[in-house]
Parts: structure tokens; C-alpha cells; sequence
């Protein structure tokens, strides 16, 4: 069952004065099921950003439709839409976005302060995410008091706290060294075995090769896709690799 329809997406932006028109996305067509892990990947001004932003519902396309669960994002009114991602996207990002005035705990809390829960619910739904992040023991440190891996972590947590339908991760390794990054991905792959849909936008290959299906954007377009099927972590690799080669010098798709 898909979770997420995008059909035909468009998006065209007018330059400041209005003189060009930049076509970001054109007519991007794809569905990702229930409970896969999809990574998305592409050069720098392919439309990944677009692509991630249209799909979190914070912006709209020009034409076409993101569709989650059935549901229309462009047709959810403004005054709704901050609830509705809430309730049903989680966001893990390269940055981490914690405020660093809030402990870890009150971080991961805080889309469920927003959402009106009582503490001992947010609570009974914090520890059991915190034991399987490792970080139980430092929620009542501050962000600057633990490493980038920990923050990430932390992050990790906040969205799922929630039980998103969705979990979006935008370069959610791009700040980490290679030991936190293993350990990330380590992660992330617990928690879809679990059964929760992640979409991840990386130009990381190492990330990427640790999902279930790549995606790849080119001018705006889907470009080539690769399924893990039996593929190891270094046979796919290799793969995503090889089909970044071929996007970079102009290749056609296999």
C-alpha cells in the first residue's frame, strides 16, 4: 500500500524582478509503499531540495500532486498545516535544529507540548525511543553539552516521538564523522525494520547504500532508480556509484 503519492509534480520559480522563470521540478512521478526506506539522490540544483520541501508541505507545487495517506497536501488550508505536519511528518535534519536553551528532553518533547499532551504520556512515549537511541542517560543535558552524534540522536528521537506516518531526513549525516554516521545508519535501519517509512535526501553514498530503493534527480526529473533486491551494502554502493558517474558525465540510464 503506498503512503505517499507524488504525481506529476511541477514547480516553477520566478526570479526576483520576474524577468526568468526556473523550472525546479518537472512532472517528478513516484510512490513510496508502506514501511520502505527510499533515499533520494542527485548533483547539487537537481531539485532534491524542491523535491523535500514540497513534500514536507512547506511549499507548494506549481502543478501536480503530493498525496499522503490520500490525502492532498496542497489542499490542507495554511491555518492547518503546522498540525498536520506534526501529526503526521517526523524531520530529522543535517543541522539537528535543537534549541540549545531546552535539555535533549525538553527538545524531543516539544512537538508534543505543541500537540497538547499531558507529560506523563510524553513520558511513557520517550522512554522506550530513548533506550533504543542509547541516549537515556543524557536527556538532561543541554545540546552543547554532547557530541554531534548525540544531538543527532536526539533528533532522531523528537521525530519519532510523534509516530509520524512519515520520517524525512534531509542530510542527516552531513555533520557527523564517519563513527556517528555508521551508528546513524545503524539506526535508521533498526527503525524501518520496525516498520517505520523513511524518504532520505543524501549526497552521501554510504548513506544511500543503506536503503531499500535510490531514487535519483536530474534536472528536475526522476532520472534512474536502483532496488537493494539482494544487494549487500557494498554491492550497492558500487551501484549508486556507478549511476552518479553516469549522471555526472551525461550518461543515459541503464
Amino acid at each position: 500500500m503506498s503512503i505517499l503519492e507524488v504525481n506529476g509534480l511541477k514547480k516553477v520559480y520566478t526570479t526576483r524582478f520576474g524577468g526568468n522563470k526556473v523550472e525546479a521540478l518537472k512532472k517528478v512521478t513516484f510512490s513510496v509503499e508502506q514501511g520502505e526506506y527510499v533515499a533520494i539522490m542527485g548533483e547539487s540544483g537537481s531539485g532534491k531540495t524542491t523535491l523535500l520541501n514540497i513534500l514536507a508541505a512547506l511549499d507548494k507545487p506549481t502543478s501536480g500532486t503530493v498525496l499522503l495517506d490520500g490525502k492532498d497536501l496542497s489542499q490542507i488550508k495554511d491555518s492547518h498545516i503546522s498540525a498536520f505536519r506534526r501529526d503526521n511528518l517526523g524531520f530529522v535534519f543535517q543541522d539537528f535544529n535543537l534549541l540549545d536553551t531546552f535539555s535533549l528532553e525538553d527538545n524531543i518533547y516539544l512537538p508534543l507540548v505543541l500537540a497538547g499532551k499531558h507529560f506523563t504520556e510524553m513520558h511513557q512515549r520517550l522512554t522506550p525511543i530513548a533506550a533504543r537511541l542509547g541516549i537515556s542517560e543524557i536527556l538532561k543535558k543541554y545540546p552543547y553539552e554532547v557530541s554531534g552524534g548525540q544531538k543527532q540522536r536526539a533528533a532522531v528521537a523528537r521525530a519519532l516521538i510523534t509516530n509520524p506516518r512519515l520520517l524525512l531526513a534531509d542530510e542527516p549525516t552531513g555533520a557527523l564523522d564517519s563513527k556517528a554516521t555508521d551508528e546513524l545508519l545503524r539506526l535508521f535501519r533498526e527503525i524501518n525494520q520496525s516498520g517505520q517509512t523513511i524518504l532520505m535526501v543524501t549526497h552521501s553514498v554510504k548513506a544511500a547504500s543503506h536503503a531499500g530503493r535510490i531514487l535519483f534527480i536530474k534536472d528536475g526529473e526522476v532520472f534512474h532508480q536502483i532496488y537493494r533486491g539482494n544487494s549487500t551494502n557494498e554491492q550497492l554502493y558500487q551501484k549508486v556509484s556507478d549511476t552518479l558517474t553516469m549522471l555526472a558525465t551525461g550518461g543515459e540510464k541503464k
